[in-house]
């Protein structure tokens, strides 16, 4: 019966454990924060690292295209074969290429390349920014008297933020022709005729702001890997909890975010 009660008192509450966990979180978030003020301060200093951001954004930008064209493909193709079966039960399917590209470039597609590029490059800068910290890279870097921040954390970020809306909007093209593919699959419609109504139901007010967005999706995925990366525990074990926390959390940013945006926009429009 004592050694009962003295393994009680001895274990950890719920309460206490929930109070631990809520601790930890605010504590993340505040290290977080700073780590973005540092972004915006080191960002306006020179020295520029100008040839850095053209080979980060080459990394990030072009070898993540074909990813995100495949999955625009795809992406045209299976919500068109879906919708188009529904719009022709109410006689509607002239309707279908401008209710898909609608739905593409005001809210799928930016999401969905958002979560690939999350997926892809996200992981891939906690990883890589994880085992430079264990391998004491950065730490050598610092004491060379050069500025790690600048030259793997600015130049990545920047190139997350400026090579997504460019992703997003080739994928929104090749999700449109992947729609016209599928049309053409059960019909016959002509090239001309398809993009011409695609264009005409789209307006100002759906374009700028979806694009908008996607500088905040990028910004939000790459200085969540570079936090996550930067401020890895050493061992093996820390670069794959980089990674997996990179995306996971780049995820669940891009849809608050995304959140936040439809709410605006709904406000201005």
């Amino acid at each position: 019966m004592t050694n009962k009660s003295a393994i009680d008192e001895g274990a950890p509450s719920d309460q206490s454990v929930s109070i631990n966990a809520v601790k930890a979180a605010f504590e993340e978030i505040g290290q977080m924060t700073r780590f973005t003020m540092r972004f915006f301060k080191e960002v306006l200093k020179p020295r520029y690292e100008f040839r850095a951001l053209l080979k980060q954004s080459y990394i990030i930008g072009y070898k993540s295209f074909p990813l995100i064209a495949i999955t625009g493909l795809i992406m045209g193709l299976v919500l068109t074969i879906q919708t188009r079966p529904t719009l022709a039960s109410f006689g509607a399917e002239s309707w279908l290429p401008g209710m898909v590209s609608l739905s593409i470039i005001r809210e799928i597609g930016p999401v969905i390349a958002a979560l690939i590029f999350a997926g892809k490059v996200g992981s891939g800068i906690g990883a890589e920014l994880a085992s430079m910290k264990v391998t004491e890279q950065i730490d050598a870097m610092e004491v060379s008297g050069l500025n790690p921040f600048k030259y793997l954390v600015v130049t990545r970020v920047l190139a997350t933020t400026l090579m997504l809306p460019v992703l997003v909007i080739a994928a929104d093209a090749v999700s449109l022709f992947g729609s016209y593919l599928a049309i053409n699959l059960k019909g016959d419609i002509s090239f001309q005729l398809f993009f011409s109504q695609a264009f005409a139901a789209i307006t100002f007010t759906d374009v700028f702001p979806a694009i908008i967005k996607t500088f905040f999706f990028g910004f939000s995925v790459g200085i969540i890997g570079c936090y996550k990366g930067y401020n890895s525990v050493k061992g093996t074990e820390g670069v794959g909890a980089a990674a997996n926390s990179a995306v996971v959390i780049g995820s669940l940013a891009v849809f608050i975010t995304d959140m936040i945006a439809v709410q605006l926009t709904s406000l201005f429009t």
